[in-house]
């Protein structure tokens, strides 16, 4: 009796697997000025896409700034040459950094604001030496073109770091598509032998086994081929 009613208690288990895997990836993405702020992998993925995007845009705005205050203009004129430029998500967030100091916000609380909000290393460098700069006296369009070089320097070596994995990321691709590339294919050729697999107890668990498998190695694939620079 209870092997009839097996493939929808399969199917029900598919359905409900799926769903879950969904919300998973999906759940907790909170919007707050433009960046992601939840805790799911959709939301990391998305915060670490426009912190990238924003990091990649800083040295061209560190040099606009630098131009900007050799030509005279102040700090305040500096970033509001950089929200000029109309380049997301930069000008974005110096937009808002532009509308805080309008409505009172100390200067220093509103860069420390923006390194916060962004999360960015290389932008949390900027900040602080603009706040040591601003204490000491210091240069800032020195500072600016400095920390400009570091930036594409390291930037240089991240490319270079991504083509030499990139035959890494292939081969983990590939590897884990494959099983699942078979299976579809062994499906549509023999649907009548596969089929009654796919819905029994057996086939569902190696199933489950399969793409636990596939995970893990995925997940130590990244692991290897992930280097911090």
């Amino acid at each position: 009796m209870l092997m009839d009613y097996l493939p929808y208690i399969v199917s029900l288990l598919f359905a409900v697997s799926a769903g879950g895997i969904v919300w998973f990836f999906i759940s907790g993405i909170k919007i707050k000025a433009g960046w992601q702020n939840g805790t799911s992998p959709l939301a990391r993925y998305l915060d670490a896409r426009r912190r990238e995007a924003f990091n990649s845009q800083l040295p061209e705005a560190l040099a606009t700034m630098s131009n900007a205050l050799r030509a005279g203009f102040s700090i305040s004129q500096a970033f509001d040459s950089v929200v000029d430029s109309g380049e997301k998500p930069m000008s974005e967030e110096f937009a808002i950094l532009r509308q805080q100091i309008q409505i009172g916000m100390s200067f220093e609380d509103a860069l420390e604001s923006l390194s916060q909000r962004v999360g960015s290393d290389d932008l949390t460098l900027v900040t602080t030496s603009i706040l040591i700069a601003r204490k000491t006296g210091g240069n800032v369009t020195e500072i600016f073109d400095r920390i400009s070089e570091t930036i594409r320097g390291r930037m240089r070596i991240e490319r270079k770091i991504r083509s030499l994995t990139a035959q890494g990321r292939l081969q983990g691709a590939i590897v884990s598509l494959m099983p699942i590339a078979l299976g579809a294919a062994m499906i549509a050729i023999k649907p009548k032998m596969m089929m009654p697999f796919i819905f029994s107890a057996t086939g569902a668990v190696c199933i489950l086994v399969m793409f636990g498998l596939i995970g893990l190695g995925w997940f130590f694939i990244r692991k290897i081929i992930r280097i911090d620079v």
